[in-house]
């Protein structure tokens, strides 16, 4: 058994919290570590940190966690392994603190509020030789592993528009409690959708169907004033709607609207339905269902009678052939791996900072009321990152 510290900034918060800590790393510890190429296993040590002692606390006696601080300095002397859930505006002071402090970093994204600052923290941590990584967990959704299969086979012909559909309503918290916190609904503190929505975006389009060129979008803030945790009514400052179009690379169109304010009518909270010249496929969280142009009935376009077919009924669902863990915990397994064996982990902060590039584009868009090309960003060549010793 090897052991490697791992610091958990901004545990305190829901993703921090549910997905990082619970469902990925005391489930890695649960399962007895990592196992890596030597047949050894890598056991990730916790240093739990959070703004207020309280409720740091009370998280790591929850889950017998013994170290835990409100330090980060303190924390990063005991750690090998970086990792920050915080929210977006107090993300890059804590990274270029742990990169001068020699840590490896692993992130969530935004990585930074701005494309400037992202390039700077990615130079950094190469200058610094440690290994870095930003977590893109969509990629290891099961519905998004499927639909890749697909376009990994062929399965579309030339592939000609995506369309996606992300999100559900966000109540506002006068008549029941609001299910997102309110720093998402201020600008001043790192909120807005397109912010968060379009970092995700940019790594989905590019890596499952192809690179992102353009960006042409509309952002809105649909309800002004909404009711905090405490009952305090506030100014929302942030969008709470984007519907972007963006252009790929070989003349795919993408549209993908993100929104808190839309009641769910889909099978899943995000769906993605992909169309080519040989078929079609619409992707969830879960599952992925298909559609050869072999199997396509011939649609009769009628409004004066009532619809006869049942469109739905007409989809091939694409099988598991696979077990499917917790994506982030999947992504945490690679990462770790990556600092400890090298194992290759493309999804960087030059990958970060591409999120952030097409989500300042996508705002710029907005407030100019124009399209804007996604100039290609090219990472230095690296030189060989460090990783723990054995």
């Amino acid at each position: 058994m090897r052991r490697i510290g791992v610091v958990v900034n901004g545990v305190t918060g829901r993703m921090g919290y549910r997905q990082h800590l619970v469902r990925s790393l005391l489930a890695i510890r649960e399962q007895g570590g990592v196992p890596l190429r030597d047949g050894t296993r890598l056991m990730p040590e916790l240093v739990l940190v959070g703004r207020r002692e309280e409720r740091v606390r009370a998280i790591a006696e929850r889950h017998g966690v013994e170290r835990w601080t409100t330090d980060l300095s303190e924390a990063l002397d005991e750690a090998e392994i970086y990792f920050d859930a915080q929210v977006t505006p107090a993300r890059a002071a804590a990274l270029r603190t742990a990169i001068a402090a020699g840590r490896h970093v692993y992130t969530e994204k935004p990585t930074a509020e701005g494309l400037d600052e992202a390039l700077e923290l990615a130079r950094l941590a190469d200058e610094a030789g440690i290994r870095h990584g930003v977590v893109q967990d969509k990629l290891f959704l099961p519905g998004l592993l499927k639909l890749r299969r697909l376009v990994d086979g062929g399965f579309f012909g030339r592939i000609l528009s995506v369309r996606g559909e992300f999100g559900y309503w966000i109540f506002e918290g006068d008549w029941q409690e609001p299910n997102r916190p309110s720093w998402n609904y201020r600008a001043e503190e790192g909120g807005g959708i397109a912010l968060d929505m379009l970092c995700h975006w940019r790594y989905v389009l590019d890596n499952v169907i192809a690179p992102v060129r353009s960006v042409s979008a509309t952002i809105a803030t649909h309800i002004p004033e909404r009711v905090d945790d405490s009952g305090a009514v506030y100014r929302a400052t942030a969008d709470d709607a984007a519907y972007a179009t963006f252009e790929l690379e070989g003349g795919v169109i993408a549209h993908i609207n993100s929104s808190w304010t839309v009641r769910v009518f889909r099978d899943e909270l995000v769906e993605f339905q992909v169309d080519g010249t040989e078929g079609s496929a619409v992707a969830g969280l879960r599952r992925c269902r298909f559609q050869h142009r072999a199997g396509t009935p011939r649609a009769v376009w009628n409004p004066d009678i009532p619809a006869t077919e049942a469109f739905r009924s007409q989809w091939a669902e694409v099988p598991d052939n696979e077990e499917f863990d917790n994506a982030f915990k999947v992504q945490w397994e690679k990462y770790l791996r990556h600092v400890a064996d090298g194992e290759d982990f493309p999804w960087n902060l030059w990958e970060g900072a591409k999120g952030v590039q097409l989500a300042e584009l996508g705002l710029r868009s907005a407030a100019e009321g124009r399209r804007l090309e996604v100039a290609a960003l090219q990472a230095p060549q690296p030189t060989a990152p460090r990783g723990v010793a054995g």
